[in-house]
């Protein structure tokens, strides 16, 4: 039997229907009722809503009892949570204490299901914080007593050198691998990044002694089976052939063993016009080189593909005649350490 319907009920189940604002759920409840009103069987509604017929009969009841009212939901979703600042408080001083399962960081759901609040919250007042728990960072203080006059002797050459004099910073690449692939490389191609195979020969290593014009940009290489004080001393040999006589030589070095023997000490002694720097323990960071190392890490050496040493060797020399073709010099600013903490900034120019 159809369901008798008055102008104001069969009006505002239309209205429903119509409606852009309403929920789903409200509107397929009213299209039930104005189908059963129009005399339409439980077949014909099953099958365009689609529903269940205890669906429709559950429905048709609630509708006799009460009308229009028996359509609303008696159970309400859990009214949405707001981030207050007493929240997002708690959230911040738990977030810097260790999980109590062992695990050394927070992840957002972890410390939502500990502080029983959606993890949306803790994402969000981690954001306003700039806390990143997943991440970290590692760090060496140096315990040089004279570092502040180290340091300051060391950039003081790359803000004002001397006069007419070669400013060089100097350092070895150590143990570089010669390492050949087992399977061929697969190119890069259209979606698809160049890929190597897992495997691969490891035919040796080598080490790479360079130094940086820090005037210039330009850099003097040269490889080593290994790296000793006496493949040190050639390479200082090398620094001042490559320069006219009786210009000063300034080299920065780092606090490596095999910088402060008594080779290194001797062969100072007969160069009176070279003269090393050391840096701070701890502060290689402050060696120009230590960027074109990175370069070249990242241009050759990370994904290269070596047949041999002396392939390796190879390889280095011309990446190194290349970057000379149009070598360009580190940009090194400093403001006073009293004005902004962190104030050493590097523009390498690359």
């Amino acid at each position: 039997m159809a369901l008798m319907l008055n102008s104001e009920e069969r009006a505002e189940l239309e209205a429903r229907l119509r409606s852009r604002t309403i929920r789903v759920e409200a509107a397929r409840r009213a299209r039930v009722i104005l189908m059963l009103a129009d005399g339409d069987s439980y077949s014909t509604i099953e099958a365009a809503l689609p529903c269940y017929r205890d669906y429709i009969n559950r429905w048709r009841r609630r509708f006799l009892a009460t009308r229009l009212a028996g359509l609303e939901s008696r159970h309400y979703s859990q009214p949405p949570s707001v981030l207050t600042p007493a929240m997002e408080a708690r959230i911040l001083a738990k977030t810097r204490h260790a999980p109590p399962d062992g695990s050394t960081h927070w992840s957002t759901r972890k410390l939502g299901r500990l502080l029983a609040i959606n993890h949306n919250h803790v994402a969000k007042a981690w954001r306003r914080a700039g806390l990143q728990p997943h991440r970290f960072e590692r760090y060496m203080a140096s315990d040089d007593p004279d570092f502040e006059t180290k340091a300051a002797d060391v950039i003081g050459l790359y803000l004002h050198p001397p006069q007419h004099a070669a400013v060089f910073a100097v350092d070895e690449k150590t143990a570089i691998q010669a390492l050949d692939r087992r399977d061929p490389v697969l190119p890069l191609s259209p979606g698809r990044a160049e890929r190597h195979g897992f495997e691969y020969f490891r035919h040796g290593t080598l080490s790479l002694f360079a130094a940086l014009n820090t005037g210039t940009g330009e850099v003097l290489g040269q490889t080593v089976p290994r790296h000793t004080s006496a493949a040190f001393v050639a390479f200082l040999g090398d620094i001042v052939a490559s320069q006219p006589k009786q210009r000063e030589i300034h080299v920065i070095a780092d606090n490596l063993s095999t910088h402060k023997t008594q080779a290194v000490r001797t062969f100072l002694a007969e160069h009176p016009r070279v003269r090393i720097h050391f840096t701070p323990t701890y502060s290689s960071w402050l060696n120009q080189v230590e960027l074109w190392f990175a370069k070249i890490e990242r241009d050759l050496l990370a994904r290269g593909i070596f047949t041999s040493v002396q392939d390796l060797a190879r390889r280095i020399r011309k990446y190194i005649r290349h970057y000379n073709k149009a070598p360009k010099p580190i940009r090194w600013s400093y403001r006073d350490p009293a004005h902004r903490i962190g104030s050493t900034s590097v523009n390498t120019g690359h």
